[in-house]
């Protein structure tokens, strides 16, 4: 459920949109830091959750979240710049940035976290090995197309 109110109305949006509008965002990440998708690392998943509301509250309209995430491949010396790259885009587009770190070798090494404050999507791109780089999209609570919002 939305922070300004749990009868707030909701951006709609099927699951399969939000997951091609996710995988959107995910490719775009990874060309802006220069990696590379590698059919054996990048391991693209999709995982639907029912929204919980801020007193624990979840509706039957079928209202759900998205996380999608995919690796890219990129030497550990190029992450500092492909997670910086990727911060300066996001800022541009009006992302409010929550963390940012670039340390080459130590951990935690490289990651950038940014939140939307309009559209609530959440992104991140941080290194989880050597040569790799994952980048995940979470979106805000979104209502299936036709479904009526129930009311709280």
């Amino acid at each position: 459920m939305s922070d300004e109110g749990a009868n707030e109305p909701l951006p709609r949006m099927s699951k399969e949109k939000a997951e091609s509008w996710a995988k959107h965002w995910t490719d775009s990440m990874v060309k802006t830091a220069h990696a590379r998708l590698d059919p054996e690392s990048a391991r693209p998943t999709a995982s639907f959750t029912d929204c919980v509301g801020r007193d624990n509250e979840t509706a039957d309209d079928g209202r759900f979240t998205l996380r999608y995430s995919v690796r890219g491949t990129l030497p550990r010396a190029g992450h500092p710049a492909a997670v910086t790259a990727v911060k300066d885009t996001l800022k541009k587009k009006g992302f409010e940035i929550q963390t940012f770190v670039v340390n080459e070798d130590e951990e935690p090494a490289n990651v950038v976290d940014a939140r939307h404050p309009e559209d609530r999507q959440f992104v991140s791109v941080g290194s989880v090995g050597k040569d790799l780089l994952v980048f995940i999209v979470n979106t805000p609570c979104l209502l299936p197309p036709g479904v009526e919002q129930q009311q709280f």
